[in-house]
């Protein structure tokens, strides 16, 4: 079977992202150290990405955790946001526009609760694809299996009718793990021009 779907990872792909480092440089304005912090805090961004603890949840954990008061953490949130949105990587996100409708596409994201909402007003993802996976809603997160296996059963799809772009290497190999075939995103111009390739040899060998 040849391919019929493209799905994208979202941060660090269709969001220029750096390293999140708004919880340490909070840390050092207030004058804490690591070792200050109750561990279950640390557990609390895990729990964020699995969707097993809600926003005010974590807002909350973060006030008590860090024994501030609410302004300071709405700045905190505030920052924690700006730094996991990013800017749009406009040249790949008119790409992916661009494949529909000769495939189906979808995002597959490791996220964080309230990711949706905010890419929503931020990027319209949304009106960008057929589905989009945020771990945060689903339980799981990449690369296990289940994540990928669920995505392509929500675009109707075998995994090896899929191809998924990812910046990370770990991720890809979890895709790669359940039949997709995945390209490694290190810049726009090297990831356009393997999927180009891909898609073209794909185009080529139907109608051979």
């Amino acid at each position: 079977m040849g391919v019929r779907a493209v799905l994208f990872d979202i941060g660090g792909v269709l969001e220029i992202t750096s390293e999140m480092t708004f919880f340490s440089d909070w840390l050092h304005r207030l004058g804490l150290s690591a070792d200050e912090i109750d561990p279950a805090l640390i557990d609390i961004w895990k729990a964020g990405e699995l969707g097993t603890v809600t926003e005010s949840q974590m807002c909350e954990a973060i006030r008590v955790g860090l024994a501030i008061d609410q302004s300071v953490t709405d700045a905190v949130i505030a920052d924690m946001w700006e730094q996991y949105l990013g800017v749009a990587n406009t040249e790949l996100i008119e790409y992916l526009r661009g494949l529909r409708p000769r495939y189906r596409t979808g995002l597959l994201s490791n996220s964080f609760v309230g990711a949706r909402e905010r890419e929503r007003a931020a990027y319209g993802f949304e009106h960008l694809v057929d589905d989009i996976v945020y771990s945060h809603e689903v339980g799981m997160a990449k690369p296990d299996p289940r994540i990928y296996l669920l995505a392509c059963a929500r675009l109707d799809i075998d995994p090896c009718e899929a191809v998924f772009i990812d910046d990370s290497e770990v991720a890809v190999a979890g895709a790669e793990s359940v039949g997709i075939t995945a390209i490694h995103h290190v810049s726009n111009l090297a990831t356009i021009s393997a999927l180009d390739t891909l898609l073209q040899r794909n185009r080529s060998a139907r109608h051979g």
